[in-house]
């Protein structure tokens, strides 16, 4: 077995080991970027390598494969670009205004305490050079300012399934939180705990200036699905009124750098006869995408929806000296 493929099938067993449930065919596509053959053919490699590596159907009918993790720790071992992957994403939490980042950095300290001392001092050097090289250690960025004690506290409600009384716009009420969607300002996807089976609703969480956890605690609605729900957004925050299809056009001179954009995940792109670029989606948020089309100046026009084409209508410039 090459190096390569040796190091493949290592992440291929740290990929199963890591999942409680397991694996399956249509994970390790999406992991790796192969095809099901190729796929069907690593995990039976797995299973040959690794012999406590173990198989069962779910309940969905699909074939899982699973296997406990700690025979892997010797094998194991940090990378550099791992590493400043980490401190990456921990950095772009941080500019965002996400708490979460304070997590982050506590598993980057319990990740480097695991890495053997004569090879953390090389570790922390490659470390430094690749942040450096990439520029992203000083990279300055407005963000939204948050309050770690209401996240604390609204984490733990999210987890608990616990009511939580907030103090929003200065006014006190008790909501089901029931996650966090996180752009240029990130925001607590609540429903009222007055109504418990209406609509979701969203509160800015730099808005929200205290949190307590009560007694209370409320059943998490099955049928809800928090990604489906952040797809209906263009950025982070929706409105039902707004929902529904817009259509860009852009122009030729702008088509090629449109194409190299996902505006959203259910887009829809097209050529046109003039060179021209159409790209269509459903989603809502008519203020954000005219915050994004600000961008293009008038080498973007907006078909649909009406509303969202008189927000622009008047902001089209033509004098801007590059394109996003």
């Amino acid at each position: 077995m090459s190096f390569a493929k040796a190091d493949q099938m290592l992440e291929l067993a740290a990929f199963c080991a890591a999942r409680r449930g397991g694996i399956t065919l249509a994970d390790v596509t999406g992991r790796f970027g192969c095809v099901k053959r190729t796929a069907q053919r690593m995990l039976h490699t797995l299973e040959v390598q690794f012999n406590d590596t173990r198989t069962h159907i779910d309940e969905d009918g699909r074939k899982r494969w699973s296997r406990p993790g700690a025979g892997l720790k010797d094998f194991l071992t940090l990378t550099p670009e791992e590493t400043a992957a980490l401190e990456h994403a921990r950095q772009a939490m941080a500019l965002a205004g996400d708490d979460s980042a304070r997590h982050l950095e506590r598993l980057q300290d319990k990740l480097k305490a695991l890495v053997p001392k004569e090879r953390a001092a090389r570790l922390e050097t490659d470390h430094d050079a690749l942040l450096e090289a990439q520029g992203f250690v000083a990279r300055p960025g407005p963000r939204p300012r948050g309050d770690a004690a209401v996240a604390d506290v609204l984490a733990e409600a999210i987890k608990a399934c616990r009511v939580v009384e907030i103090t929003y716009r200065g006014k006190v009420s008790k909501v089901h939180p029931y996650g966090l969607l996180a752009g240029m300002r990130r925001y607590l996807v609540v429903r009222a705990a007055s109504r418990p089976t209406g609509e979701m609703g969203l509160r800015r969480m730099d808005l929200i200036s205290a949190a307590r956890l009560t007694e209370e605690s409320f059943i998490r609605d099955e049928g809800f699905d928090l990604d489906a729900y952040a797809r209906r957004s263009f950025g982070v925050f929706q409105s039902p009124e707004e929902f529904g299809e817009v259509v860009w056009r852009f122009a030729p001179e702008a088509a090629g750098a449109a194409r190299d954009f996902v505006f959203h995940p259910s887009q829809r792109v097209s050529e046109n006869a003039d060179g021209s670029l159409t790209v269509a989606f459903e989603a809502a948020g008519w203020l954000e995408m005219a915050w994004h089309l600000y961008m293009w100046g008038d080498k973007v026009e907006v078909l649909k929806p009406a509303g969202l084409k008189a927000l622009v209508g008047k902001h089209r410039r033509s004098d801007w000296p590059g394109l996003p």
